[in-house]
């Protein structure tokens, strides 16, 4: 993919897209299910609902600036908090196969964390110029 400032093309919105939607549906799970996931994973209500709220957020921000940020914006994030979630998933597993509480925790505190990261600096990123000529016409 060039290292160009363009808007996302038609497979990169697809893939924008679904992004958004994942974590919507995963923060649905989060919010529905709240207390017999919290239990299954070992962490307390609030935080499962702040993960459902995290998501939501995200993903709703994601969709918001799908027009106004660079493509290579969206992909850079995403990769990150994809390589992240793979890491922390590693990294809740040891604990869950001990039978500790403690992997849920890092899992679910990275559903948490992340997403805001995620849409903190998708927020912060410099909208995509603008495709419109500038005019010189002082009528306009």
């Amino acid at each position: 993919m060039p290292q160009t400032t363009a808007p996302p093309d038609a497979r990169q919105r697809i893939g924008i897209i679904a992004d958004s939607a994942v974590k919507m549906l995963l923060a649905a799970a989060f919010v529905i299910a709240v207390a017999p996931l919290g239990r299954l994973l070992g962490v307390p209500t609030w935080l499962m609902a702040a993960a459902g709220v995290a998501l939501l957020t995200c993903g709703g921000i994601e969709l918001k600036h799908l027009r106004h940020r660079p493509a290579r914006t969206y992909v850079r994030l995403m990769v990150a908090y994809d390589a992240g979630w793979v890491l922390a998933t590693l990294a809740a597993l040891p604990p869950v196969l001990g039978s500790s509480g403690a992997g849920g925790e890092v899992w679910i505190g990275y559903q948490t964390a992340a997403p805001l990261i995620f849409a903190t600096l998708l927020l912060a990123a410099s909208p995509q110029p603008s495709s419109k000529p500038a005019t010189t016409d002082p009528t306009h």
